[in-house]
């Protein structure tokens, strides 16, 4: 049910389909964030026609509100939301670790308190699995503990401590229509991701992520992490790196190995009015944009360039009118998933290590803003 073809390699990077219960993945590939079961401002039919395939929804945020046994109730997260496509869930230990000031960790698990009421609440390994079990999305996470990069002697404490989770989670998985990917932690010290990665890949689980990244770290870390760990991971296994999305992350990521990437930066951006375009971030709220004509990329094939110009996504943002960040948003993950078609074919034609340098030069526009006004 869950196997993982590789289809062609160029170096460490490789293309592959990875099969699941709601259909093929094919990899290298990037999923929108639908943390409360939605894609901001995006219905299903959006996120078909910028041909997304994956989409990743939040244990934590759903296990709060509506309740994940409300969810079962109701068919599951697929025909909940009315997504058909494969997807994925994450186990809540990222959005405990952002809890820092009101959480509690011990060996069993964490204690916390709810950001919407403020009630109390406990995660452990097997409260983890039986959520997402009861969520039902194709793929979910081990329960896992991430920790501050910066502290250099508690990692290795989270890190072992996530193994020894690793193991509940396996334990406490009733279901065989899930995925359980186990979760590579170790923060920026080469020994202790070395020793994470062979731990979880000892685990066989059908997939492994790579946790405790982009939280903190610089950019050449988290490569140095990436150069250490899928080295040692199982070719025949799709490999995750979580919530890391920028397309210099996503090019670098395939470079070093990464199939599965997911991250907020693409509708995030659109709801602050930026939107990719090859000369940059464009800051859709300028005045440079009043009488602009053109759309916001005119390469791109997505629904908002080939309709709209960049003066009535500029009149929306003014006018406060919630259609901007739609467009906006189907542009910008249209972006990411054209990029990653483009590194497909790459890769399919053996040129993809070739073509990067270019690619990332394209891209780094995209870490700065252009227009004026």
């Amino acid at each position: 049910m869950f196997e993982f073809q590789i289809t062609s390699k160029n170096n460490r990077a490789r293309t592959g389909i990875f099969s699941t219960p709601h259909g093929d993945l094919l990899t290298p590939v990037f999923a929108p964030v639908g943390t409360q079961a939605t894609v901001k401002t995006l219905t299903p039919e959006h996120l078909k026609g910028i041909n997304a395939s994956l989409v990743l929804s939040n244990t934590y945020h759903l296990y709060l509100r509506p309740g994940d046994e409300l969810v079962r109730d109701m068919g599951g997260l697929h025909k909940f939301m009315q997504w058909t496509n494969p997807m994925l869930t994450d186990s809540g230990g990222f959005q405990v670790f952002s809890l820092s000031q009101t959480r509690k960790i011990d060996d069993d698990g964490v204690t916390f308190k709810s950001h919407i009421d403020g009630s109390t609440h406990r995660f452990t390994p097997e409260k983890s699995i039986s959520i997402q079990e009861n969520l039902g999305a194709d793929i979910i996470m081990a329960f896992d503990e991430c920790s501050d990069p910066n502290e250099v002697a508690y990692t290795k404490i989270a890190m072992q401590r996530t193994h020894r989770w690793a193991e509940r989670s396996l334990a406490a998985k009733t279901r065989p229509d899930q995925a359980l990917f186990g979760i590579v932690q170790g923060g920026v010290n080469p020994e202790l991701r070395a020793e994470s990665a062979k731990f979880i890949a000892s685990l066989d689980t059908p997939g492994i992520a790579i946790g405790g990244l982009s939280v903190g770290e610089t950019k050449q870390e988290m490569r140095d992490m990436l150069e250490v760990v899928t080295p040692l991971l199982p070719e025949n296994k799709p490999r995750y790196l979580m919530g890391v999305g920028t397309p210099e992350d996503l090019i670098n990521g395939v470079l070093r190995g990464v199939d599965i990437f997911d991250c907020v930066l693409p509708t995030r951006l659109a709801r602050h009015h930026s939107a990719f375009a090859p000369e940059g971030r464009l800051n859709m709220m300028n005045a440079i944009f009043a009488r602009d004509e053109r759309p916001i990329d005119e390469t791109c094939d997505c629904y908002a360039c080939q309709t709209f110009t960049r003066a009535y996504i500029r009149h929306l943002i003014i006018a406060k009118e919630l259609l901007a960040g739609t467009l906006i948003s189907i542009h910008n993950l249209r972006a990411l998933i054209r990029l990653m078609e483009k590194i497909r074919a790459y890769i399919a034609e053996g040129i993809f290590e070739f073509h990067a340098p270019e690619l990332l030069a394209q891209w780094s526009n995209n870490a700065k803003r252009a227009g004026n006004g």
